[in-house]
């Protein structure tokens, strides 16, 4: 893949400054510096969504539109901080019949890319357990390939303690069955980030993420039978 887009040391370095002064005089005065970076991450998440599209159907138009905003939402949170102080972003895939989503978070010592079901809907989550107790095996050897060991180490999400509602307590797929949220996240280090190779590193991310989309959305978009629900 040739390449000159990436991410400068200025574009983390810029969020520290941030973290330590999280306030509207400090940001304002700081602004001019602050569109520069936020254009070298709507780049990048530019080339990444034209890189991406390649491999998988987004509804995304541009990087631009990718990025999240920088001001948090206080209305409700105690925590009454303005700005976020990560470069946030996702891409959502296209139709009824494509699920999940691509996220990717940049902070210095905290940047990863994730995908997955961060809240499934009641009927979603009992389709998933549904196919947990019928065939486990199907989704246990998606997790247990080199791909997604290598890529991601194990599923994550939050799990109930005990065991979910008209499922019994010692079936052999209990462990999956706990599973609330269903997320796949693979970190990276600053070096990486900040390496003239870091979009193909994180377009191989989501690109590995498929094989766990592509069953989420086969489960998602048929009935316990396997027939279509489109």
């Amino acid at each position: 893949m040739k390449n000159d887009i990436i991410i400068p040391k200025s574009s983390l370095d810029f969020l520290v400054q941030l973290k330590e002064n999280n306030n509207k005089p400090w940001f304002e005065a700081h602004k001019p510096q602050y569109l520069i970076e936020l254009n070298h991450i709507e780049n990048f998440a530019g080339a990444l969504l034209k890189e991406l599209s390649k491999t998988d159907v987004l509804e995304n138009t541009s990087g631009k539109k990718s990025v999240y905003r920088i001001y948090r939402d206080i209305r409700f949170s105690k925590d009454k901080t303005p700005f976020k102080h990560f470069w946030g972003g996702s891409y959502t895939r296209a139709t009824a019949a494509r699920r999940g989503g691509y996220y990717f978070h940049l902070e210095k010592g905290n940047s990863f890319f994730a995908g997955g079901f961060w809240g499934p809907n009641a009927a979603d989550l009992k389709r998933i357990r549904t196919e947990f107790a019928q065939d486990p095996e199907t989704f246990q050897q998606i997790l247990n390939s080199k791909s997604f060991i290598s890529n991601f180490g194990t599923l994550q999400g939050e799990q109930l303690k005990t065991k979910p509602k008209d499922f019994a307590a010692d079936h052999p797929a209990i462990d999956l069955l706990r599973y609330k949220q269903f997320l796949v996240i693979k970190r990276f280090t600053d070096d990486e980030v900040l390496s003239p190779q870091f979009l193909e590193l994180a377009l191989d991310a989501f690109v590995n993420m498929r094989p766990f989309f592509d069953y989420m959305s086969e489960v998602l978009t048929t009935d316990s039978n396997g027939v279509s629900i489109l």
